[in-house]
């Protein structure tokens, strides 16, 4: 049987595409969904099937989007420290930002219902004049603070990138792995006292 492009074209999207459901993993069914819309936009264009060309037009950008942020997640972690949480507990569930500099990201007073995990760039504690950069987490004191309100303003040194996460989730998280609130206890209790060596018991919350 003598097949012609347009339907050899056709099966290999189509086995792309059904090759693609038993991926278990995000990364490589997003790559096998990119190129299966490769293969259809191509089987469309040659037989000139409209629905097809358009529908998949739309499907790539889409696809090929999600792919690139599932590979910046995946390098966000690689870098993140080993034994850290934020690698294994809280970047998954985060969502991207980029910031530019002189962007506010708190203002003192705000209400505190996110943490902040600082991918690239520089932020400046306003108020204490300190620089924050990648690799730290920030916002968990005022998160944990009886009013919940930031108590330091912070402004973009540089352009940048960083992950949120809400306090929802992190309660939700919280419930299903009770590690990460001593992580938390932790976190907050070594930055007081390296502030209290300081000489600034308030230098650090935000």
């Amino acid at each position: 049987m003598n097949l012609d492009l347009g339907t050899v074209l056709g099966l290999v999207a189509a086995a792309l595409y059904i090759t693609s459901y038993s991926m278990k993993s995000m990364l490589p069914l997003r790559v096998l969904a990119v190129a299966s819309n490769v293969f259809f936009i191509a089987y469309g264009y040659v037989q000139s099937s409209l629905p097809e060309l358009v529908l998949h037009s739309v499907l790539l950008p889409l696809n090929a989007s999600r792919l690139w942020e599932i590979r910046k997640l995946t390098e966000e972690i690689a870098r993140a420290t080993q034994d850290s949480p934020v690698s294994q507990w809280l970047l998954p569930h985060m969502t991207r930002r980029a910031f530019k500099a002189g962007d506010i990201l708190f203002r003192k007073g705000d209400l505190a219902d996110e943490v902040v995990y600082i991918a690239s760039g520089q932020l400046r504690l306003q108020e204490h004049d300190q620089i924050l950069g990648p690799g730290e987490l920030i916002g968990e004191i005022g998160l944990f603070s009886p009013e919940k309100r930031r108590t330091q303003s912070i402004v973009c040194e540089t352009d940048g990138e960083l992950y949120r996460i809400t306090d929802e989730m992190i309660y939700r998280l919280y419930y299903q792995n009770p590690k990460l609130g001593f992580y938390f206890i932790r976190l907050i209790v070594e930055r007081l006292l390296r502030d209290v060596v300081r000489g600034s018991p308030a230098a650090q919350p935000v």
